[in-house]
């Protein structure tokens, strides 16, 4: 599934935490690990993190650093085009007196930008993280099938104890089901049909995929996707959170919030962010 897993990695408090989590999906994916660092190579940073490297028993061989100086954005993103990665680690940041995680300018630009799939931290933990539940976002969207495939096979890897897809009505589907003279009782069975509709929908992307032993939930909501994602997360205690991003971020984007940046802004939980 990723042939190279890459750690953008900062001398950090973090750094150890980060490198424990990154060794276990490593390991886990069988793949190399791309370790991309921007700024000045000095003989204490190759030691601090020979040493690091050393505590978490990488496998040498298969571990290559990068020293990079210059715009860490431009560096990072290159050096993840230059190496073929396929998964790109990075960790989010906690606001000053909040339980919430953001993305900070850094990290947003290289979501919007990475040429792989990116997996959020929220809490990288050097005893690494357990992902047991885990939520994929299902609603309608041209990369749905990939995310839910990319999701079920994540989940199967890190051995997940539950996944949930939480899929929504569309709004407009919903208020004209809703809009006309009918009964109570022809309402409500306009709001069950909308609902199977979308069950309907990830179980034919599901019937041709391999689910293995997988305990899944298929979930069907109203509103907003990015705020329903973020409350269903917190409600389950959900650890990762799997959603796609099929198309580069604009001007417009930046004004006007989109669903992804919302995410970003207040992460519920880990996120991996499924590239098309």
């Amino acid at each position: 599934m990723y042939t190279k897993i890459a750690l953008a990695i900062a001398f950090s408090p973090r750094i150890e935490a980060l490198i424990s989590e990154v060794k276990r999906l490593v390991t886990a994916f069988d793949s190399e690990l791309v370790l991309i660092h921007v700024g000045i190579k000095t003989p204490e940073l190759e030691k601090k993190l020979a040493e690091l490297l050393a505590k978490h028993d990488c496998d040498q061989p298969r571990v290559k650093v990068l020293w990079k100086e210059g715009k860490p954005v431009k560096m990072i993103l290159q050096a993840c085009r230059e190496e073929k990665v396929d998964l790109l680690v990075a960790g989010a940041l906690k606001r000053e007196g909040l339980f919430k995680y953001y993305m900070g300018s850094v990290g947003r630009k290289i979501i919007r930008k990475a040429p792989c799939s990116v997996l959020t931290l929220i809490e990288p933990k050097v005893e690494t993280s357990e992902f047991v539940r885990v939520v994929i976002n299902g609603t309608q969207l041209e990369i749905t099938p990939d995310v839910i495939r990319h999701g079920l096979k994540f989940s199967q890897v890190i051995l997940a104890d539950q996944v949930s897809i939480l899929n929504e009505i569309k709004m407009y589907g919903l208020q004209m089901g809703t809009a006309s003279e009918d009964s109570e009782e022809e309402i409500a069975q306009t709001r069950r049909q909308l609902v199977q509709n979308e069950i309907d929908y990830v179980e034919q992307i599901l019937d041709k995929l391999d689910k293995g032993n997988l305990k899944i939930n298929i979930k069907v909501t109203g509103g907003k996707w990015a705020v329903e994602l973020a409350r269903f997360c917190e409600k389950t205690d959900a650890k990762l959170l799997v959603v796609g991003d099929e198309r580069k971020l604009n001007f417009f984007d930046r004004i006007f919030p989109h669903d992804l940046e919302e995410l970003l802004s207040t992460l519920p939980c880990n996120l991996l962010i499924v590239k098309k």
